[in-house]
């Protein structure tokens, strides 16, 4: 019972900091992040990062990602896929050189300070999503860049683990590299027929068939098995939830099963995805080694924001616009912890490498919802 009790404690928190931030006039995922510093191991050690916490939490970032794949405009994706594309690729050049230059500078080893540039290259699209859908955004242009940026980044720090990985291994681990990349390569080929032809035929021919929610019940089969796919050929899960969504959206049940969809979510999975990003965090961490936390806080977020502004003005987007496509792309999130999870485990960094590092995902994606805010304003 003890899951249940901590399951219990973090859906009351989230309900109570959803409310605060709404009296504080700060985004609802900001709250809700800062739920899991106070009830986890750094603060009350109400919550731990168990294995059903663990699992909870990644079926709630799977289904956020679905659902905005469900709310993304599609139209405006394709119209805005170059800005999207150089927004990605300079978001991804730019930490990786300069992460590398500074910790090289700093007397890091090579593989290490590599390692840096890959988890900051890496972009959480489910926090921007969230704050997106909060402000509705989702379904503007900027929206659509930042998703379109988010997915290519995400997918780039995919390859760029892969490899890296791979070549830590040495000579040995190549042709699994060469077979890992194809696999991806056809995956992604694959959701573009997903989206154009599969998913609306498997409506069609569903559409006689009588089954109580039958089209929300097929939609989760859908979005399960696209997640699925997506890690099983090396990939992010939510890179194969949002495609899903993304397809079954085109439909002309989107909007039936975005509202049953949503109910279910943001009751109980999401809320334990954004309570579970701040369990890892270690205060002692924060205080021991606050100098570097702070100029490696400040690097993660000039290295995502000024990329994203500038290629927005070069596409002759507004300030104000600018500022939303650099600030959407600030947040590490899942993604960069994932990979530091990574890094830990195939012993490319060390111990006290992992806390900083985890604390600079957590400041960087409580951060960025603040940025998002002040250019809707």
């Amino acid at each position: 019972m003890q899951e249940l009790f901590q399951i219990t404690i973090i859906l009351i928190s989230s309900f109570l900091a959803i409310e605060a931030s709404k009296k504080l006039a700060i985004p609802a995922v900001v709250g809700q992040l800062l739920v899991g510093i106070i009830i986890g191991p750094s603060l009350l050690n109400l919550v731990h990062q168990g294995e059903i916490i663990h699992f909870l939490s990644e079926l709630g970032v799977i289904l956020l990602m679905f659902l905005a794949g469900l709310e993304a405009d599609l139209g405006l994706l394709k119209r805005y896929l170059k800005p999207s594309l150089a927004v990605a690729i300079s978001g991804v050049i730019i930490p990786v050189g300069l992460f590398f230059l500074v910790t090289k500078i700093m007397g890091y080893e090579m593989e290490t300070s590599i390692f840096y540039g890959i988890v900051f290259a890496a972009t959480s699209v489910s926090i921007t999503v969230e704050v997106l859908q909060e402000y509705k955004k989702v379904q503007t242009k900027t929206g659509a860049v930042i998703l379109g940026a988010a997915v290519a980044d995400d997918i780039i720090a995919v390859l760029l683990l892969s490899f890296f990985v791979s070549s830590m291994k040495g000579t040995g681990s190549s042709n699994h590299l060469i077979w890992q990349m194809l696999g991806q390569a056809l995956f992604l080929l694959f959701l573009m027929v997903l989206v154009k032809y599969i998913v609306p035929a498997i409506y069609r021919l569903t559409f006689k068939v009588s089954f109580f929610e039958k089209d929300s019940f097929l939609a989760l089969l859908i979005c399960f098995s696209m997640a699925l796919l997506a890690t099983s050929v090396g990939m992010s899960a939510v890179i194969g939830s949002f495609f899903a969504g993304l397809a079954i959206g085109q439909t002309h049940k989107g909007e039936e099963i975005m509202h049953d969809i949503s109910e279910l979510s943001y009751m109980f999975f999401i809320p334990i995805f954004f309570a579970s990003i701040a369990l890892p965090l270690n205060v002692n961490g924060i205080l021991s080694n606050l100098g570097i936390i702070l100029f490696f806080t400040i690097l993660a977020v000039l290295t995502k924001l000024l990329p994203g502004y500038l290629v927005a003005r070069g596409f002759q987007f507004s300030k104000m616009d600018s500022l939303t496509v650099g600030g959407g792309m600030v947040s590490r999130g899942e993604m960069a912890l994932i990979i530091v999870q990574i890094g830990l485990a195939e012993k490319l960094i060390s111990n006290q490498i992992y806390s900083t590092l985890v604390i600079v995902v957590i400041l960087s994606t409580i951060i960025a919802p603040f940025i998002l805010k002040r250019s809707f304003k």
